[in-house]
């Protein structure tokens, strides 16, 4: 069984700042560099950026010692659109440059996005 955290959050600045404190505590925890923090952290608010609604944050770790996250639900369109957007510097490209995979899977309440973030651990 894998532990998991589950945040629901309404669309305010005020509490995409609880969803950034939970995953700043569990990097703490689990002794992760400030590199690997940083980068869920940028993921994470690139996401959270453009929910327009309340929004769903899990936080597990996954097999192969590494951060799982899945943040949703998104309007499936928009979202495809930003991710899609090689014009400029655009979330698609943000995602893929702090994370190590980004998939998108279609329920139905939406789109959800799901982060892979393999992590460094710093020596006790």
């Amino acid at each position: 069984m894998t532990d998991e955290i589950v945040l629901t959050l309404p669309d305010e600045q005020d509490f995409h700042d609880v969803a950034h404190l939970v995953v700043g505590g569990l990097a703490v925890r689990l002794n992760l560099t400030f590199d690997n923090l940083e980068d869920v952290q940028v993921a994470l608010e690139g996401l959270l950026a453009g929910t327009g609604g309340d929004v769903t944050v899990a936080i597990r770790l996954g097999g192969d010692d590494g951060l799982v996250l899945s943040v949703g639900p998104f309007d499936c369109e928009r979202l495809r659109a930003e991710l899609e957007d090689d014009a400029h510097l655009g979330l698609g490209r943000v995602l893929a440059t702090v994370t190590d995979g980004v998939e998108v899977e279609e329920r139905g309440d939406g789109c959800w996005v799901e982060l892979r973030k393999r992590v460094e651990r710093i020596p006790r």
